[in-house]
């Protein structure tokens, strides 16, 4: 196994999308510190171990319709993924466990479940959008465990709505869209970028959200014109390179601007990223 099949197996840079969840439900809650990056960091080995479980679960089906993906083209093994996937995870729930003791574990298990969930079962059923929305929603609020985690409700509910229609766009990714998919994803979109401006910082959060949009709602707007499984993987793309802006528009919402803009100054990083590993 080279570094490079490992990368591609866990989508390694896709992982800058995950450490503003942990920062928008600090910020939330009011315990933005020190212990948010360690849960961050847990929420990262618990994104990748997703990765890696969802390629071991979609192995029989991906050596149909992306026999490139490292299982099916033999550079890993599946016993390999399916040890790194639990490698992973038992990795998450112990920094997890360090970074914010008990109440942190109170959070940190339902996400592990929620994954694991949503590759093995929930994935290819109607479901599958709403499972992967508790995943995005429930790291949220382990950003928040150390506070209230009930302050957290709202930008985990946000983060879930976009993660919804991330999810809804990524089942056509093979295969192209009828145009009703991403006109309703498009909608959603619009909503959920003015979402943060609801909270305080207005105006920043207002810029962010407005950035967020353009950047997930252009590529939405081309599936849209052109349905097509290349322009939907493309949607896909966008709508997980973006994340960190909106991610970064509901942590200024909540009080802390700098630390909002710093999260979306990640998104060009992002998506320089997803030019050399896909995302999806």
């Amino acid at each position: 196994m080279l570094l490079r099949d490992l990368v591609q197996l866990v989508r390694a840079p896709a992982a800058l999308s995950v450490p503003g969840d942990a920062v928008a439900g600090a910020a939330a809650a009011d315990v933005l510190g020190a212990r948010t990056a360690g849960l961050a960091a847990a929420s990262v080995c618990l994104y990748w171990a997703g990765m890696a479980a969802n390629d071991w679960a979609d192995r029989d089906l991906d050596a149909v319709e992306r026999p490139e993906r490292p299982i099916p083209s033999g550079r890993i093994s599946p016993d390999a993924a399916l040890g790194i996937a639990g490698g992973l995870t038992a990795a998450g729930l112990a920094i997890a466990a360090v970074a914010g003791g008990r109440r942190a574990l109170g959070v940190a298990i339902p996400l592990v479940g929620a994954i694991w969930a949503y590759d093995v079962k929930l994935k290819n059923t109607p479901a599958g959008p709403a499972g992967m929305a508790l995943c995005r929603g429930l790291d949220v609020l382990l950003g928040a465990s150390p506070g209230k985690v009930t302050r957290a409700l709202w930008p985990a509910l946000v983060v879930a709505s976009h993660t919804y229609t991330v999810t809804a766009l990524s089942r056509k990714e093979v295969h192209g869209a009828e145009r009703t998919l991403p006109a309703r994803t498009l909608a959603a979109t619009a909503a959920i970028a003015a979402a943060p401006a609801l909270g305080r910082q207005r105006r920043v959060s207002a810029a962010l959200g407005a950035w967020y949009a353009h950047r997930y709602g252009r590529a939405q707007a081309k599936v849209l014109e052109d349905p097509s499984a290349a322009n939907v993987r493309a949607s896909v793309g966008a709508g997980i390179t973006a994340l960190p802006a909106l991610q970064g528009a509901l942590t200024a919402s909540a009080g802390a601007p700098v630390t909002g803009a710093v999260l979306a100054a990640v998104a060009p990083l992002a998506r320089a990223l997803a030019r050399k590993v896909s995302p999806t």
